[in-house]
């Protein structure tokens, strides 16, 4: 059974910077690409961020590209989003997702991924 949690949502006020991790069991975590993806009130579910299952591939969309970092660590089974220049259109609940299949490419679209956490908020004041 996989297991994927996120932890790290919190209040900010704008600018400032917050770092979502994401713990993922129940398999080889290392062998499977992981991504960020984040809804927000009334809209559909977005694509944020994706790591290959090495770490050497990352994929931004592009309204957090240099400003959001996606990295993951194999031996703690971890992923990790650290979040900077936060403003308030980043209000959203962000979820941590795993790949279903081993040694895939940088994945970004959702229907992709096979395991998604419960998701954690994020609020950024204005």
């Amino acid at each position: 059974q996989v297991q994927v949690v996120e932890s790290g949502g919190g209040l900010v006020q704008a600018g400032g910077s917050l770092r979502l991790s994401c713990a993922a069991s129940g398999r080889t975590f290392s062998n499977y690409a992981m991504g960020w993806f984040r809804q927000a009130p009334g809209k559909e579910r977005e694509f944020v961020a994706a790591i290959n299952w090495s770490g050497e591939m990352k994929s931004y969309a592009d309204s957090v590209k240099g400003r959001f970092t996606i990295s993951r660590d194999n031996v703690k089974n971890m992923v990790y989003l650290q979040m900077n220049s936060l403003d308030a259109e980043d209000t959203a609940v962000y979820y941590c997702a795993a790949d279903g299949h081993p040694f895939r490419l940088v994945r970004t679209q959702a229907i992709e991924f096979d395991y998604w956490g419960q998701g954690t908020q994020v609020t950024v004041s204005s």
